[in-house]
């Protein structure tokens, strides 16, 4: 099992999760986050004082995946969440040691696929 974190703009999120239903995604963690990368922030003007926004507001996902699945994934995460500019975000897949479903104590791949 592979693990597939993605951190992308916001309005982005919509559209990804349409080209991850299309792909076969049943589930997925979303949370708001916030960051910076290369855009390294931005400056506001807010009642006439300049002020730096150093972390910009960015949505993380985290979807667990069979292996075989991990490229597909993340190709529909990276078509659907590319708008060509700076701060499109990031895709990163990591092993999945083990998964464990509390309810009925299946583990794996059981743990994960929608029942």
């Amino acid at each position: 099992m592979k693990k597939i974190e993605a951190i992308i703009k916001p309005f982005k999120l919509e559209e990804v999760k349409e080209a991850l239903a299309e792909v076969g995604v049943q589930g997925m963690t979303v949370t708001e986050v916030k960051g910076f990368g290369r855009q390294k922030g931005h400056t506001e003007i807010y009642r006439g004082s300049e002020y730096t926004v150093d972390f910009l507001p960015k949505v993380k996902l985290e979807i667990i995946v069979d292996s075989d699945q991990a490229g597909i994934v993340a190709g529909a995460i990276v078509k659907s969440a590319n708008t060509g500019k700076i701060g499109d975000g990031k895709v990163f897949i990591s092993a999945v040691e083990e998964a464990i479903r509390i309810r009925t104590g299946e583990t794996g791949g059981d743990a994960v696929a929608v029942n």
